[in-house]
């Protein structure tokens, strides 16, 4: 897979209401599962406790947690977009998040990304991004959103 390589606004502006890219299929194995736990203190049975959730749970396996979906954006991200000429790149927000469906362990995730706003203001880059991260051979999404950010090009 190749990524989006974006020197300057212009480049950038060129891909607006277009799609940007797909990244790779990241598996959410239990032990990432359980290390987010032990990151964020958020230890609900649900996330960590395989024996307890093949029977209590309906999904009969672990699942893990929303924001641990959410917080391999970054790490999606960089694979679908390359920004040169950059001092620096800034989370501004997260807009009509959504989480349609539990990722559960061991399942692969993507990120699928479209830029549908952008703006040139004073130099600093503001591109919202519409991003749904996808399970692997499942229809519904895990998480659909729009994440802005500010690029800052020298």
């Amino acid at each position: 897979m190749s990524k989006l390589v974006i020197n300057n606004y212009e480049e950038f502006a060129a891909m607006l209401g277009k799609n940007l890219g797909v990244s790779d299929y990241v598996e959410l194995t239990q032990e990432r599962i359980n290390l987010f736990a032990d990151a964020t203190l958020d230890h609900q049975w649900i996330h960590v406790d395989t024996e307890r959730a093949k029977v209590e749970s309906p999904f009969k396996t672990t699942i893990a947690h929303g924001y641990l979906t959410l917080s391999m954006l970054p790490y999606l991200w960089d694979q679908i977009i390359e920004v040169h000429n950059l001092k620096m790149m800034v989370n501004y927000g997260m807009d009509k998040m959504k989480f349609g469906q539990a990722v559960k362990s061991g399942e692969s995730i993507r990120l699928t990304a479209d830029l549908v706003n952008i703006a040139n203001l004073r130099g600093t880059v503001k591109a919202e991004i519409k991003f749904a991260i996808e399970i692997k051979d499942q229809k519904k999404k895990a998480l659909e959103g729009v994440a802005t950010f500010l690029y800052y090009f020298e």
